[in-house]
């Protein structure tokens, strides 16, 4: 099965950059969608952005709970760094509606961690890593013997887009005793980290494992005006640089 696959991640209560991405979306031939986490939180549209994935046409292969979902939920916020993340995720907890509710609890897959198979291509969808599946993120050039027997390995939580293909030792002599593992992070939605500002996603062409990533213009000013001291100002201040 030869499909194109958009995968999303991190995106953060930001309606406006998840509009734009769908927008674009409408001139691509998508089959399926990976959704990594995150859907919430930090931004002022959690209830908006949920309401959007549920009008979604396309075949979510996994879609599944990041640490905001997961601290909300279970109204733990210990593994938060700063304060303002604290009351920026109780100020978002209460802020749910009933849909919302429902949608996280009875939709999403509430593990961090998803299995499924693209064709016969073995995949992994997890919002963090092994390693700590909701906390700690996938980076480049860490040791991840742990993941071979995965051929695609979509991960998201650090908010920083990578895609890097790690050869694993086999014996198999008709592939020169190579295995292939490939790793993607879509970067952010809704916070981008990487000195970029734009909304960020990715298109994986399963045929041609072309990996497209994408980073597309959106109404940030727009976005911001919604921010009107429910939270810290860092969280509306950000949008604007990509940090």
């Amino acid at each position: 099965m030869d499909i194109k696959i958009a995968v999303l991640s991190d995106i953060h209560g930001n309606r406006e950059a998840l509009v734009s991405i769908v927008d674009s979306l409408k001139n691509e031939n998508i089959e399926g969608m990976v959704c990594l986490g995150d859907l919430i939180d930090y931004g002022m549209h959690s209830n908006e952005v949920i309401e959007i994935m549920q009008q979604l046409k396309y075949p979510l292969l996994c879609n599944i709970w990041g640490n905001h979902e997961q601290a909300i939920i279970e109204e733990n916020y210990s593994r938060f760094s700063s304060e303002r993340g604290r009351e920026c995720a109780r100020y978002t907890r209460s802020a749910l509606n009933q849909k919302s509710w429902d949608y996280i609890i009875k939709i999403q897959q509430n593990t961090g961690i998803s299995e499924f198979l693209i064709g016969e291509k073995r995949s992994l969808a997890i919002h963090g890593s092994l390693e700590d599946t909701y906390w700690k993120a996938i980076y480049p050039g860490e040791n991840s013997t742990k993941y071979q027997q995965y051929d695609y390995v979509f991960s998201g939580h650090s908010h920083l887009p990578h895609c890097f293909e790690v050869f694993y030792p086999v014996d198999n002599p008709k592939m020169r005793n190579k295995k292939k593992t490939v790793f993607i992070n879509p970067g952010s939605v809704g916070q981008p980290r990487n000195l970029n500002p734009m909304a960020q996603y990715c298109i994986l062409d399963t045929n041609t494992e072309q990996i497209d990533m994408r980073k597309i213009y959106y109404n940030i000013e727009k976005e911001q005006e919604a921010y009107h001291g429910y939270v810290n100002d860092f969280y509306k201040e950000r949008l604007t640089l990509g940090v």
